[in-house]
């Protein structure tokens, strides 16, 4: 009995295990198109290689990808661009295979969050694509976009734009509806929104010697920072971008403002002409620059939003009155304070330029009640600068310090009844 029954089960078992291989082999040769079609959605598609020819009346960009991309086109005005967006795509072409020529003057690619990538274009003029389709590679291994653009006058562009249907006035509110609240906030707790500036498609400044992307030296810092300032009691610390995803300049602020973030602190490290400026610098907003630096880089900061190719949507006249009125008087103060509590932690610690605490006009320090900071921690256009930022144990010193400021802003607050 027992002999039939181990007889038995093994028979069981080889008809599972053929089972499971026909289910194997069906997969394999699609036979069950619903599954593999969610396997296919998984993986981005891969870009592998590009180039771009013509002239400044026409000019053709053809993109090899792995199989077939679909996509959409846009034209914004202020300044002309004209924007292509995909699925999840990786890039693994050199970036010198698409720089810019022609009728373009700048070309961007990049992921803007898990599900989509995007092609940014401005271009040196008005202009209009005259061919935007996919075809099959001729060695059937792959697609090709093939994008042929020529030049226009500016009542024909004007009409695209006007006649075109896309907008990005919704995005904003989808994109923050889903960042969730700092894990495990009590009340009472301390709220820090900690900002890694860039990300995305905005690959922000290149590294002088290493090439490394601005997007990626904040990243670091930030997950560096919310780690230990998360280890304070009453504190809790949170990141608006937690891995390589465009966020727009009011998403950054929005996500800050939802989550009741009692402090903004925003990471960056940009490049400057002069290679050999190096040190940190902290910046509070205001409407005047305080120096021709400050307003540069502010200036640099704001085209984010432009360089991912989103839409300019002027805000309603009772917005413009509270960010023309900086904030409000209070937060202002609030910002200058910890602005003032981060330079005394670096004091003989970190290196800083001269005039180490500046201002200016970022549109990213723009909450009316959310005081905020941006620092940037030193320059990757300066090649000691940049050993620094790749420097783990770096990192670690910069999120000491700032922790040890943020301490000291909390305290002054709270002994005068904030």
């Amino acid at each position: 009995m027992f002999k039939r029954a181990r007889i038995a089960a093994k028979s069981a078992a080889r008809r599972s295990t053929f089972a499971r291989r026909v289910l194997a082999a069906l997969l394999a040769a699609s036979l069950l198109p619903a599954a593999a079609s969610s396997v296919e959605a998984r993986d981005p598609l891969l870009a592998y290689g590009a180039r771009i020819v013509g002239d400044d009346a026409r000019t053709r960009i053809v993109i090899d990808f792995d199989r077939e991309p679909r996509f959409s086109v846009h034209y914004i005005a202020n300044p002309e661009r004209i924007v292509v967006d995909l699925p999840a795509t990786a890039f693994g072409f050199p970036a010198k295979d698409l720089a810019a020529r022609g009728l373009f003057k700048d070309i961007r690619y990049g992921k803007m969050d898990e599900e989509s990538a995007r092609i940014v274009l401005t271009t040196a003029g008005p202009v209009k694509l005259a061919l935007a389709k996919v075809q099959a590679d001729e060695t059937g291994n792959g697609h090709r976009l093939v994008l042929d653009a020529e030049m226009i006058d500016k009542k024909a562009f004007a009409e695209l734009v006007k006649t075109q249907s896309w907008s990005d006035r919704t995005e904003a509110a989808q994109t923050t509806s889903a960042i969730p609240a700092p894990q495990k906030a009590a009340p009472g707790d301390f709220v820090i929104a900690v900002d890694a500036g860039h990300g995305g498609i905005d690959t922000g400044a290149i590294g002088v010697d290493t090439k490394t992307e601005e997007k990626q030296v904040t990243l670091a810092f930030a997950k560096a920072l919310t780690d230990r300032l998360n280890k304070e009691p009453g504190i809790k610390a949170f990141l608006t971008r937690e891995d390589d995803e465009f966020l727009s300049l009011s998403q950054r602020v929005l996500i800050a403002r939802q989550n009741h973030a009692g402090l903004l602190i925003s990471l960056h490290a940009d490049t400057l002409k002069q290679k050999d400026i190096r040190g940190a610098t902290v910046y509070t907003i205001s409407d005047k620059a305080s120096d021709k630096l400050a307003a540069d880089l502010a200036e640099r900061e704001n085209l984010s939003d432009q360089i991912a190719g989103k839409e300019t949507v002027a805000e309603p006249p009772e917005v413009a009155d509270i960010l023309l009125d900086l904030a409000r008087r209070e937060t202002q103060a609030f910002s200058i304070s910890l602005a003032e509590s981060v330079l005394n932690s670096f004091k003989d610690q970190v290196g800083t330029i001269n005039n180490p605490h500046r201002h200016a006009g970022f549109r990213v320090l723009q909450a009316p009640d959310v005081p905020s900071i941006l620092l940037e921690i030193g320059f990757l256009s300066n090649a000691d600068d940049e050993k620094l930022l790749l420097d783990e144990a770096w990192r670690g010193k910069i999120a000491g310090l700032l922790t040890d400021a943020v301490k000291r802003y909390r305290a002054a607050v709270m002994a005068n009844g904030g």
